[in-house]
């Protein structure tokens, strides 16, 4: 028999019992699907999340007070909230210190959950109400549509004027209305619009253009004065960055008051460390994932090599009939071995398939780009591959050494 109709005949007798051999596929399909759904949610989140640092500048860093990620729980986190907060007098004293040694030093403080209303249009109370100064735009890869950014006049006196994210603006006066110049209403304060900022789109799961942009002293003096400042950082140069960070700590420390063996209460977050953490839950949540399929995909092997030997035992008469007419032994080896790679090989088919639109579905849900984990999929046919070869060559090996003699007495 040729591979043709070696695998036409294996598949035959795999739909001569379809209910068997769907409930076989499927134990191959679910451990299949648990890796691939969550290596293509986690592929979907680094793309974010490396275009969202992108797009936070170049050169730049920040010094906050809590981590970019809190491992440990509860206990971590109480040890981060007893330190104290970064106050407006600490940053005017940094940025003192600092002097000339970096291209520019910006302060931004916000909250979520406000809302904004112009006559009688509102945002969702999910808008980020975002204190900063006239460096928030370079330091976060913002440009203008429209208007004019905030400058260090407005910083000063704490005017009441505001920029608005492309989102907040488009939900406030839609298409071809002008929003600047107008006044609107953020929790119940009154703010004139100074400019639009472009569009940005996603990051993180999040849109970048929800948000309205106050002067941070009017931010302080109207908002919360109790919230903790974040300091924007930008090195003059790539080569300087290190150096700058190093200064950065040094006039930190100096602005909170820090003796000299104390230990920094502050965080220095740069894109490098961001990503460093997401790659560090990536490659656990990765891991565990991998286990998880791994004793799936042996369950399902097992669950395989059994059926085989079932089929075996069904078809010895089979056998019997094909080698007394003179099929060789390499063809009934084979064809088993066909069976049961054809079912490993369909349950990876459908695992995939069906992992790559559930980790879709979820990217999709918090704003993420679809993604399709071809390097995993590979991985995941070849290891479908050597399940179904490993797990059927016991049973092709028996059916094989049959005697034919011994196989045509058989009453099946």
């Amino acid at each position: 028999m040729t591979i043709r109709e070696t695998l036409l005949q294996a598949a035959t007798s795999l739909a001569a019992n379809k209910l068997r051999s769907v409930l076989t596929t499927l134990g191959v399909a679910v451990g299949v699907f648990s890796i691939i759904a969550v290596m293509t949610a986690l592929d979907a989140v680094e793309r974010s999340v490396t275009s969202g640092l992108a797009s936070l500048g170049a050169n730049t860093f920040q010094i906050q007070k809590y981590p970019a990620t809190v491992f440990g729980g509860g206990h971590q986190r109480d040890l981060y909230a007893n330190r104290q907060d970064i106050s407006w007098q600490q940053v005017l004293l940094f940025r003192k210190f600092m002097g000339t040694k970096a291209s520019s030093v910006g302060f931004v403080i916000s909250k979520q959950a406000s809302l904004a209303r112009f006559a009688n249009r509102s945002t969702n109370p999910d808008l980020l109400l975002t204190g900063g100064d006239e460096n928030f735009a370079k330091a976060n890869g913002f440009d203008l549509s429209a208007g004019r950014n905030m400058n260090g006049n407005d910083v000063l006196y704490a005017s009441d004027i505001a920029v608005l994210g492309s989102e907040v603006a488009a939900t406030l006066f839609g298409e071809g209305e002008n929003p600047v110049n107008r006044k609107i209403k953020v929790d119940g304060k009154v703010y004139t619009v100074a400019g639009v900022f472009k569009k940005k789109g996603a990051a993180f799961g999040q849109s970048q253009d929800n948000f309205v942009l106050i002067p941070i002293t009017r931010y302080l003096g109207h908002v919360d004065e109790k919230s903790s400042i974040a300091i924007t950082v930008e090195a003059s140069s790539q080569k300087e960055y290190a150096a700058t960070i190093d200064q950065a700590i040094g006039a930190m420390r100096l602005a909170r008051g820090l003796g000299v063996r104390a230990p920094n209460d502050f965080e220095i977050r740069t894109n490098e460390s961001l990503i460093e953490s997401f790659r560090g839950i990536q490659n656990t949540i990765g891991v565990g994932a991998f286990i998880i399929s791994f004793m799936a995909l042996l369950t399902a092997g097992v669950g395989i090599m059994n059926i085989m030997l079932v089929s075996v035992t069904e078809r010895t008469r089979e056998i019997g009939i094909r080698m007394s007419i003179g099929a060789p032994r390499n063809t009934i080896l084979r064809q088993f071995l066909l069976e049961a790679l054809l079912l490993s090989i369909g349950g990876g088919i459908v695992g995939i398939a069906t992992g790559a639109g559930a980790g879709n579905l979820v990217a999709l849900r918090f704003n993420l780009p679809i993604m399709f984990p071809w390097i995993w999929m590979v991985v995941a046919m070849s290891v479908c591959s050597t399940i179904g070869v490993s797990f059927g060559l016991f049973p092709a090996l028996k059916a094989a050494s049959l005697n034919p003699v011994e196989a045509l007495r058989t009453s099946r």
